[in-house]
């Protein structure tokens, strides 16, 4: 069994606001906008993956708000699941898609049988993770051999540089709290090659990089 670490984490979602890119930046005109075409770009690399059928998940689904999203872009020949790592979002994720098996789960230790889905949903997490080459590892394990991931971070300093013009995060130089890990366009898809496997198609929409990888048909080499 895959053993979680055994130092302290710095990550705190149990205190983390999630919902507010959605209920509050997300329900402006201008982040209405940028929150729009963030789920556009979503759904071109859905398109783009081949992906008609089979099972999805979403990973660290929060209240459910980008479920609800992506359940509408899934056709119904799609069975979508998704999970979160803090208990009391769980319900209430539940609550707004009713049609979703919703469960509680570290990406750190996924509970789904290995090659369970052929596609995975890892958005705006992977900035949160005090391990985020494990979360990887945990995600190849469940995804089918030349399964898909959708993978969305903010895109660094240019997220910075727009918290910071909207007077948020001063402090931090516009960082936003939890966000452990910071990568520009160009240091995600070199990480994500190093550690998970071939980037299919990039996607920037301000102020995110989007990549749909692919889970390689051949175990890769721990030596890579």
């Amino acid at each position: 069994m895959d053993q979680k670490p055994q130092i302290t984490l710095k990550a705190t979602p149990e205190q983390e606001d999630f919902a507010h890119k959605y209920t509050e930046e997300g329900s402006g005109f201008i982040g209405s906008k940028l929150l729009d075409g963030y789920f556009r770009n979503v759904e071109k690399l859905f398109k783009t993956s081949g992906i008609t059928e089979g099972r999805a998940i979403e990973l660290g689904c929060g209240e459910g708000f980008s479920t609800e999203r992506l359940r509408k872009m899934l056709p119904d020949s799609i069975t979508l699941d998704a999970s979160e790592y803090v208990s009391e979002l769980v319900p209430r994720a539940q609550a707004k898609n009713p049609d979703v098996k919703i469960i509680e789960e570290s990406i750190y230790e996924l509970k789904s049988r290995p090659e369970t889905y052929d596609l995975v949903f890892l958005l705006e997490v992977l900035e949160h993770l005090d391990y985020p080459d494990q979360a990887l590892e945990q995600i190849a394990k469940v995804l089918k051999p030349g399964g898909k991931l959708i993978l969305g971070v903010p895109r660094e300093p240019i997220w910075r540089c727009l918290n910071m013009a909207r007077g948020k995060y001063l402090k931090d130089f516009g960082n936003t709290v939890g966000h452990l890990n910071h990568w520009s366009s160009k240091g995600l898809i070199k990480y994500m090659k190093k550690h998970f496997g071939v980037i299919l198609d990039v996607k920037q929409p301000l102020p995110w990089t989007i990549v749909l990888a692919e889970k390689p048909l051949v175990p890769r080499s721990k030596n890579r």
